[in-house]
């Protein structure tokens, strides 16, 4: 779960990286966010908890991350020698932050791809925390990212149209004749599409993680804070009885070795 500061710290930077990456682009992108801020803002990555960032906020914490997975993974990419040309680094913020904008869902109230789930039934046995839509049209991510961008008057470079509609690689059998050349002709001009994937397979392990070491961090700290009041305790004991000072000090070295 995400702090509402931290909602809010998120949705600042995400509006300021539109308006400090792109310009031509600028107007239409904010017109875009202005008629969805609403539902984008509190909306998350994934509908269970074992996937992915599936809380409210949830979706900009991983557009946030992906971009920075992509930056990172063109600097190691480019120090291995790969050939980085091809596509500008704005194409590759571009693609980074849209390549899931389809699961804001369509324009228009009650339309929303994720709605929250009621059923504590699904929630505790399948860690459903969102159920999907039903009365919103099906569609695959990737198509209504494109078609919110073109609703909205935002053009795409054929670069940042590829990496989007591809970015789930392998894991969507449409990709295959992308990803598996039958000729040179046939490869990928760019590594845009991959380093794209890579970046957000990276990101959502990385949020899968977070999620799977939850209890043991939150037993943690649980046992830090016993520690730090049963030392208290100790000491204060101690003070108020010398001459159990010595016994309570061995006590204390014995439960900190435990806990250890």
């Amino acid at each position: 779960m995400l702090e509402a500061e931290k909602i809010k710290d998120n949705w600042e930077m995400y509006r300021a990286i539109v308006n400090d990456t792109f310009t031509t682009r600028k107007d239409a992108l904010n017109k875009l966010y202005d008629s969805i801020e609403d539902r984008m803002v509190l909306m998350p990555a994934s509908s269970k908890a074992h996937f992915h960032n599936a809380f409210a906020g949830g979706y900009v914490d991983h557009i946030l991350r992906v971009i920075d997975c992509t930056k990172a993974l063109w600097i190691t990419w480019k120090s291995m020698g790969a050939d980085m040309s091809g596509y500008t680094e704005e194409e590759m913020i571009f693609a980074a932050m849209h390549h899931d904008l389809g699961k804001v869902g369509f324009p228009g109230e009650g339309n929303e791809v994720y709605q929250v789930e009621t059923s504590d039934w699904h929630r505790k046995n399948q860690n459903k925390m969102y159920k999907h839509n039903e009365n919103i049209p099906f569609t695959m991510v990737p198509d209504l990212s494109i078609w919110l961008l073109q609703e909205y008057g935002v053009k795409l470079s054929w670069n940042e149209y590829q990496a989007i509609k591809i970015h789930d690689g392998m894991y969507d059998e449409a990709n295959k004749p992308y990803f598996v050349a039958r000729s040179a002709q046939a490869k990928l001009k760019t590594n845009l599409p991959i380093l794209l994937h890579h970046a957000d397979h990276m990101a959502a392990q990385i949020e899968y993680e977070r999620w799977r070491n939850r209890d043991n961090t939150t037993i943690k700290k649980a046992t830090e804070k016993s520690k730090i009041t049963m030392n208290n305790s100790l000491k204060n004991l101690a003070e108020a009885n010398p001459n159990v000072e010595q016994a309570l000090t061995d006590i204390s070295s014995i439960f900190s070795t435990f806990n250890d």
